[in-house]
């Protein structure tokens, strides 16, 4: 059975989510802010976070810093700010997933079965790419950048994988959007792109001058080949 730590301040949320995810078949433990959560998940181990913003004590994204520190746990931000430059931080500081309040029930069990399935590293066979001073283990689900290891998220980990698979290969943002709906990616373009500098961030040596993920103006990314 799969564990779900609910983040919220507001008791009814925490409620709600609570009574639909179990009848999902989920185990849900819950946290009123970020203290509570970082203790609740360093004891629990939960599969997924759902993850508030705005909440006393200690918010969200003071939350994700902290724990990015320890673990790479999927986590989707449910919040009602609506203001893009928090899904973007979010994003930034290491969330997979946001979502607007008031959202759909199944609307929200479909990301959390999505960041599951990519948690569980089910891009295709057991393969190992090396390219450069960059390796990805997919069985092991692994990468090593520099001859350091590279914690990466799940979404980053597929991401990385699907454009080391055809180095050289220009992919448009819309097929990485596509190639990456078999492991759940459903963000936006605009939310992708902070993938893709979260992911330079941790394997390149110079991020702001990438040997490795290349842009391709206009069209997309590829990964640089041998």
């Amino acid at each position: 059975m799969k564990t779900i730590l609910v983040v919220d301040d507001s008791a009814s949320v925490r409620k709600l989510l609570e009574d639909y995810l179990t009848q999902q078949g989920f185990r849900i433990i819950t946290a009123t802010n970020g203290q509570e959560a970082i203790y609740a998940a360093r004891h629990a181990t939960p599969d997924v976070i759902l993850l508030d913003i705005m909440m006393p004590h200690m918010d969200g994204f003071e939350f994700l810093r902290q724990y990015r520190k320890e673990k790479q746990t999927p986590l989707i931000i449910i919040s009602a700010k609506e203001d893009e430059t928090d899904a973007v931080l979010g994003l930034e500081l290491g969330a997979d997933d946001y979502v607007i309040k008031p959202f759909r029930m199944r609307e929200l069990l479909s990301r959390v079965r999505a960041v599951l399935r990519r948690g569980d590293a089910t891009i295709a066979d057991e393969k190992i790419f090396r390219i450069g001073q960059i390796s990805l283990d997919v069985a092991a689900h692994q990468v090593t950048a520099h001859g350091k290891r590279a914690d990466l998220t799940p979404l980053e980990f597929d991401l990385l994988a699907l454009i080391m698979s055809a180095p050289g290969r220009v992919f448009s943002r819309e097929q990485i959007s596509e190639k990456l709906a078999d492991s759940g990616f459903a963000g936006l373009e605009r939310t992708l792109n902070v993938h893709i500098r979260n992911l330079r961030a941790k394997i390149e040596k110079n991020p702001a001058e990438p040997e490795y993920v290349e842009t391709v103006f206009g069209v997309g990314y590829r990964f640089r080949a041998e």
